[in-house]
């Protein structure tokens, strides 16, 4: 399957899940708009504030993300790849009266947002969905402000290559490491595979060289990295969170963008 074909399977899925009402399309509740910064900034990688910041939410539609920036008073713009999930994020701004620039594209082309338009960009779990993350961290470097803050998470290699059976021994490794094809659909449809996988995605692994690596080749410094914990040690075998004993399912980065933060300068040679 070709790129532009890979695109339009994985655009179809997620249109499917927000009309579904899938978990992952679920607004923010009251209590949480009520405390946005908690929700969104456990780590306290913001701090305390973000009013009357730039905030790109990137590949993050479905009317939850865009509503907590807002609602803690930023100025916020959501790209995606899903019209769908972009008209959650319309009916929520919509009803709450927050302002927001919405933007249907890939992850990979922002070529209709500006060079270092945004103070942070806050990018969900999506990476796995294309191929290669290197023009995906260049074009957030492009649209980033030097100092500015990139909070990424991804889906861990590990996680993509591990089956969600458990043995003896643990849950086995099933995929190799090294690929260049995508990852092989699971064939349980567990509750468990099913919060760890979404149904009928083309997804990719993608390795720590290239999360890490071309993060930091593309014009940024991590600056913390947390793997947010979903084990529990007496859940019942095979579940999300028994897996997550074994096999953390996501990494967060906090990486800022590199460069002077005072205003370039344009000089005239003579």
């Amino acid at each position: 399957m070709n790129h532009d074909a890979t695109l339009e399977n994985n655009r179809r899925i997620y249109d499917r899940m927000a009309e579904s009402g899938d978990r992952l399309c679920q607004p923010a509740t009251e209590n949480e708009l009520a405390r946005p910064l908690s929700v969104v900034d456990q780590a306290g990688w913001l701090g305390g504030s973000i009013a009357g910041k730039r905030v790109l939410c990137l590949a993050a539609g479905g009317g939850r993300q865009s509503s907590l920036y807002a609602a803690a008073g930023a100025d916020v713009t959501v790209v995606d790849l899903s019209g769908s999930m972009l008209e959650l994020d319309r009916r929520v701004a919509a009803e709450r009266g927050y302002s927001m620039r919405l933007l249907q594209t890939t992850m990979e082309d922002l070529s209709g947002l500006g060079d270092a338009e945004f103070d942070i960009v806050v990018h969900p779990v999506s990476t796995c969905y294309v191929p290669s993350v290197a023009p995906v961290f260049a074009e957030v470097a492009r649209v980033t402000r030097p100092g500015g803050l990139y909070i990424s998470q991804h889906k861990q290699p590990t996680s993509l290559q591990a089956g969600h059976q458990r043995s003896s021994q643990g849950y086995p490794i099933c995929h190799a490491y090294y690929r260049d094809t995508p990852v092989p659909a699971p064939t349980s449809t567990s509750s468990s595979v099913r919060r760890l996988r979404e149904s009928g995605a083309i997804e990719f692994l993608h390795r720590w060289e290239d999360l890490v690596g071309v993060m930091c080749r593309s014009g940024f410094v991590i600056e913390d990295l947390i793997e947010p914990l979903h084990a529990k040690p007496d859940a019942a075998v095979n579940s999300f969170a028994d897996r997550a004993t074994f096999i953390p399912p996501y990494v967060r980065i906090k990486a800022r963008r590199t460069g002077s933060e005072q205003p370039l300068v344009k000089r005239l040679i003579l």
